[in-house]
């Protein structure tokens, strides 16, 4: 009896030992997310999936929340940073990154080729991809088609100009004659991020690719689009919101707004009858817009970098990108067009802003100090689009570009 239990004893000792063996030989890759709530059941099911299929690695999840930014920064400044974690912020954080293209490169050029071009430049920063995309959003023009109705004229059209969007928004202002009730709506201090496309659309730009402003944000064209908006604004036929605008189209005060893919829930919940358009343009060439885009990135600290580019793809990969697609852009060519997604009404018409928008990069990736030039032009739409004051462009601008220069 002594015997066999001592057998007992050493063999249930070696299968935990085996066990554990077993588990410490399974690498474990962090990975951190900024979502919550909802969308954080939807991720970890998708982890979940992933885990299932790799006898090998192990994902865990780490939710970041709001405060994201704040524990990468931390994380990163103590050498103890996630090996995978969503990224938008690339200037700030690519010191921190692993450079992505030796692995892209090994995949082969289909598996490059099958994101859209257009959103490299807003996962890469100096030529050196640091992110693979996982979703993105164009911006578009959104406007209240019963409104439209009501005031007798048509429906906008991608060959709109924005001399047609200040007609159609002084005819539906004077339409209703309420005193609320405008045509359009921009915010009173625009993202500076966004608002870069409308000079990207009348062939300028805050900056050239040196990072000179003087010359480029005080531009003729730079000023005709902040003049435009200001002038719409100054004759009664759109609204500066403090919030982005969306409040006053769920509300009915307002006809018309540009805004990314982000407002498309709210509007269908108000019960608000909408369309979409590409963004009007402002000469005879096709309109830009910016890329809102969230990207996957690896840290250069990992020591787990084989198994982090394994969850990469997956995550980025076609069957994550169909189970996201309730929710999320896909980001992939093959999956657009498996689901026909270029065929719905209203997400398609961000695809084609899209294929319109190749080849630019935002001023916050070319300025080494962004968050300055930002915060001036930030205070700069504030003077230029709050109704007390509505002052000069051409003074407002002229001021940023030489203190920057």
């Amino acid at each position: 009896m002594k015997k066999l239990l001592g057998i007992l004893l050493v063999f249930t000792v070696g299968c935990v030992f085996l066990a554990g063996c077993k588990r410490s030989n399974k690498i474990e890759v962090r990975f951190a997310t900024w979502d919550n709530a909802e969308d954080l059941d939807n991720q970890q099911a998708l982890v979940d999936r992933f885990n299932q299929a790799h006898t090998d690695i192990r994902v865990v999840l780490e939710a970041y929340g709001d405060n994201f930014d704040t524990k990468i920064a931390a994380s990163m400044g103590s050498n103890d940073a996630p090996d995978v974690m969503y990224m938008w912020n690339y200037p700030a954080y690519y010191q921190g990154l692993e450079p992505l293209d030796p692995y892209i490169d090994k995949e082969g050029a289909p598996f490059r080729n099958n994101y859209y071009e257009a959103m490299w430049p807003y996962n890469s920063i100096n030529n050196m991809v640091y992110g693979m995309p996982v979703g993105y959003t164009t911006h578009v023009l959104y406007y209240n088609k019963d409104m439209f109705d009501a005031a007798g004229i048509g429906y906008p059209t991608k060959d709109w100009t924005y001399n047609d969007i200040y007609a159609a928004a002084k005819a539906i202002t004077e339409h209703y004659n309420d005193g609320s009730t405008k045509g359009y709506v921009f915010p009173i201090q625009y993202d500076p991020y966004d608002f870069e496309m409308y000079l990207w659309s009348n062939g300028t730009s805050f900056v050239n690719a040196e990072g000179k402003v003087q010359g480029y944000l005080d531009s003729p064209q730079s000023i005709a689009v902040f003049s435009f908006f200001q002038k719409m604004e100054a004759d009664g036929y759109a609204i500066a919101a403090e919030n982005y605008g969306t409040s006053a189209m769920t509300s009915r005060n307002a006809a018309m707004f540009v805004n990314g893919s982000w407002p498309i829930a709210q509007l269908k919940e108000a019960g608000i009858n909408f369309g979409v358009v590409e963004i009007p343009r402002w000469n005879s060439k096709p309109s830009v817009s910016i890329l809102s885009s969230s990207g996957l990135a690896m840290s250069k600290s990992s020591t787990h970098k084989d198994a982090a580019w394994e969850f990469i793809k997956f995550w980025t990969g076609e069957e994550a990108n169909i189970d996201r697609i309730e929710y999320e852009l896909p980001v992939l060519k093959t999956v657009v067009a498996s689901q026909k997604v270029e065929n719905d009404p209203v997400k398609g018409v961000f695809y084609t802003m899209l294929e319109q928008s190749q080849g630019y990069v935002p001023a916050s990736f070319i300025v080494k100090d962004w968050s300055a030039l930002g915060s001036d032009l930030e205070l700069g739409f504030e003077r230029i689009y709050n109704p007390t004051t509505l002052e000069d462009p051409v003074v407002v601008l002229g001021e940023i570009a030489r203190k920057r220069n």
